[in-house]
């Protein structure tokens, strides 16, 4: 009675009907008296790999490799049809292992034609941790959204994890059970890519890489093996020019940058905890390589928090290794910028003002003017927050007072805020426009904190105004789309009024206005 369940099981039998691979279930007849529909189909013996990974646990790593050469023979087959047929269920428990030891893929119930042109699926079905991202709604799913829960399947069969529980993170196969092949986990990462470009982009290439998997393990040796054969040849010179106790030394240098470059690529994927434990495992490894520090600042930005806790641990192991960096090297000029950015925009200990988080970004924007880099890209706007640092660590001692409320000292600040507003409109970036507001903001507050030393010192009072209306005009002339970034414009437009009209109250009372 119920014609959705009706026409999907139609759809399926149809969809079998036409096919023919040992790996696919053959459908003999569908017949309707008007009361009853029968689907005359293959007995399919056996017992499903789900019930096998329950029973026995992970599988062998030479069996799994031929299920799925099995399986991708047999998704190659259906994606040669003419329209092609994507299955999106790959999972254990939809292959059955027959008793002598053939695969057969079973359920075709959500599998679809592929429609050309179309730029996402009809429906969004598929088992929750195999189905890859596209498959719930982002774009149509193709042959390699095949690929990528065939992936997650192998991984399933070889580790015993269950990719569904809310709780699973995907993690490489060797971080499991690390006896498994290197060249193995690297095709599993790739077809589990995020991005379907990323992966294998068919059924033929994945077949010809679980085939020649050792060559993919013998090409990772290899590459050790070289890099293996310049450290021997670095020992044999020392060798000779000195004594046999470095050696030793150039063998674990070797080893401890293995150990290093292993505990900075993370996967995307890695929980933020563990990925900030693993960072700091790397600088303690290896303290003037400026690239785990990079990594861990874009960790604390991701995770959206940067308090005094992550500030103690940064801090306190940069400047421990400070003076042993290559100033010169770009990863390391990124490094300082990151940090700039991360205190700026995000540090939340201290005070919580403005004048705490640019101080503390303060010293890093220093070093990234000062570079001698030819490369560095970061000269102008680091610049331009160097120039208020040195106001606020100069003459600002708190939100409302400065050291010296001299007139040279108020000309200077607006000096500085001149040139600052001038850098800070080059600046191209993709966050452009939010550190643009950011800046404007603080600026405006600036010169509405100072107003009565400004007036006392006699600093001119259209000057001030001037300024403080440029601000708003290119506040106002700014395009923004992101929210957070409108709602920023417009605290900035509603302040400006009452800022004009408090420094002018200001200048007025101390001129008898």
């Amino acid at each position: 009675k119920d014609e959705i369940i009706i026409n999907s099981l139609l759809v399926e039998a149809n969809l079998m009907k036409r096919l023919d691979h040992p790996a696919l279930p053959r459908i003999v007849d569908i017949i309707d008296d008007g009361q009853t529909i029968f689907v005359v189909m293959d007995y399919v013996e056996g017992e499903s790999l789900d019930k096998i990974i329950e029973k026995y646990g992970p599988q062998p790593q030479e069996l799994v490799i031929d299920w799925g050469m099995q399986l991708c023979d047999a998704l190659g087959y259906l994606h040669s049809q003419n329209p092609p047929i994507i299955y999106r269920d790959m999972k254990p428990d939809n292959i059955m292992l027959k008793p002598e030891g053939n695969l057969k893929v079973i359920d075709f119930g959500i599998a679809r034609e592929y429609k050309e042109g179309s730029l996402s699926d009809t429906t969004v079905l598929g088992t929750k941790g195999y189905a890859p991202p596209e498959q719930h709604g982002s774009r149509q799913t193709d042959e390699r959204s095949d690929i990528y829960a065939l992936g997650m399947t192998l991984h399933h069969l070889l580790t015993g994890i269950d990719p569904r529980p809310a709780d699973y993170i995907y993690v490489p196969i060797r971080q499991w059970d690390p006896s498994l092949s290197g060249g193995l986990e690297r095709i599993i990462n790739k077809c589990t890519a995020l991005d379907p470009a990323d992966r294998y982009q068919n059924c033929n290439e994945l077949m010809y890489a679980l085939s020649h998997y050792e060559e993919e393990d013998e090409a990772y040796k290899q590459k050790n093996k070289a890099k293996m054969k310049y450290f021997i040849a670095a020992v044999a010179m020392v060798l000779v020019m000195t004594v046999t106790g470095v050696a030793g030394q150039i063998l674990k240098a070797y080893e401890i940058n293995s150990q290093y470059d292993q505990l900075i690529s993370v996967s995307d994927a890695t929980p933020y905890d563990k990925k900030v434990e693993s960072y700091l495992a790397a600088i303690d490894l290896a303290g003037d390589d400026p690239r785990a520090y990079l990594e861990l600042l874009r960790a604390y930005q991701e995770g959206g928090h940067f308090g005094d806790n992550e500030s103690n641990e940064f801090t306190a192991r940069f400047n421990r290794n400070k003076e042993y960096f290559d100033k010169d090297s770009i990863v390391y000029i990124d490094m300082l910028y990151e940090a700039g950015n991360t205190y700026l925009y995000l540090y939340s200990g201290g005070d919580h003002t403005f004048r705490t988080r640019i101080l503390k970004a303060y010293p890093f924007f220093k070093q990234v003017a000062e570079s001698e880099s030819e490369t560095n890209p970061y000269v102008d706007v680091a610049e331009s927050y160097v120039l208020l640092g040195e106001f606020y660590s100069e003459f600002v001692v708190d939100a409302t007072s400065v050291k010296e409320p001299t007139k040279a000292s108020y000309l200077n600040l607006l000096t500085s805020l001149e040139v600052c507003l001038e850098t800070v409109d080059r600046y191209q970036s993709d966050d452009a426009a939010y550190i643009k507001l950011i800046m404007y903001r603080e600026l405006s507050n600036l010169l509405h904190d100072h107003r009565g030393g400004l007036a006392t010192t006699q600093v001119d009072e259209t000057q001030v105004i001037n300024i403080l209306n440029e601000i708003a005009q290119k506040t106002n002339e700014l395009s923004v789309t992101q929210a957070v970034s409108l709602d920023l414009q417009r605290n900035i437009m509603a302040a400006h009024p009452e800022y004009v009209e408090n420094i002018q109250r200001s200048y007025g009372n101390l001129q008898g206005r």
